[in-house]
């Protein structure tokens, strides 16, 4: 059958334009594919200025990368569309990395649940504090994050975005610490003795980081800690000085001082980011 019916001319400036609407624009659409003169007249009145930009659109939206089930799921509850793919995009919060600290924290209780239950599990105590730190590390270095280029450029302030990515891990880190803690039933509180410990080394990990690096300022409260440890069990019988009432209340009062710090220091974070930025790029080179 022969096609005796065009689209007309309006219609079609409309289309061009966007600015045609159902059920024509479902007509035009149908008439379009099959007619050629239409087609041609099509691209005739089309503004190739404004054609461009739309396949520069059509480009654009299909080399967009797909967001995965939780990057929706944030996007979902009001989340904005830049913060979520900072936060889906930390090295910390990938499989690998949560599996590793899963598997680390399963070999530590299993280790632990050898030990007299009248002890307190010193081993598990002492690990469980640095997870977190590391963690937080790992999602903000220039060294270990892929994504810290993308962080720098995003419309965030230094601070704020550090603050985003450390929740997001330590909400991850302090849960999987807990349900560690859950499979050490026989320790009562003493298993939650880790919980202080590993604020303040997250607090002071993080206040130092525009001074020393996000790579020497964990590395160095890290070490401190050990040593602590250390010390404390060569001076002492028992229970570490770190998992007493009195070591509690210290850790509550470092975690406190650190927060505060941190504050203080919050806007070196955007200085120090450019600095990092440019010894990353220096370093590749």
């Amino acid at each position: 059958m022969s096609t005796t019916w065009h689209v007309p001319e309006d219609d079609l400036r409309a289309y061009t334009a966007g600015e045609l609407t159902a059920p024509r624009l479902w007509s035009a659409d149908t008439h379009l594919a099959a007619c050629a003169d239409c087609r041609a007249l099509l691209a005739r009145l089309a503004d190739p200025v404004a054609l461009d930009a739309g396949w520069e659109r059509l480009d654009a939206e299909l080399d967009a990368p797909r967001r995965g089930f939780v990057e929706s799921l944030m996007v979902r509850v009001g989340v904005a569309d830049h913060t979520a793919r900072l936060l889906t995009a930390t090295p910390v919060l990938r499989r690998s990395w949560l599996a590793a600290v899963a598997a680390v924290l399963l070999m530590t209780v299993q280790a632990t649940a050898t030990v007299s239950p009248g002890r307190s599990p010193t081993l598990f105590l002492a690990l469980a504090p640095l997870l977190p730190l590391a963690g937080v590390a790992l999602s903000y270095g220039p060294v270990l994050d892929p994504t810290y280029e993308m962080g720098v450029v995003s419309p965030l302030h230094g601070f704020r975005l550090l603050l985003i990515r450390t929740v997001a891990v330590l909400t991850v880190g302090l849960g999987l610490n807990g349900l560690a803690t859950l499979a050490l039933p026989d320790y009562g509180l003493r298993a939650l003795a880790w919980l202080l410990p590993a604020l303040a080394l997250t607090a002071t990990g993080l206040a130092l980081t525009p001074r020393l690096g996000p790579v020497v300022a964990p590395v160095l409260v890290g070490g401190a800690w050990i040593g602590l440890l250390l010390t404390a069990d060569a001076s002492g019988d028992g229970t570490l000085a770190p998992f007493t009432a009195a070591g509690q209340g210290v850790a509550g009062a470092v975690a406190a001082l650190g927060a505060g710090l941190l504050y203080l220091v919050r806007d070196r974070f955007d200085t120090s980011t450019v600095r990092f930025t440019d010894f990353r790029q220096g370093g590749a080179g």
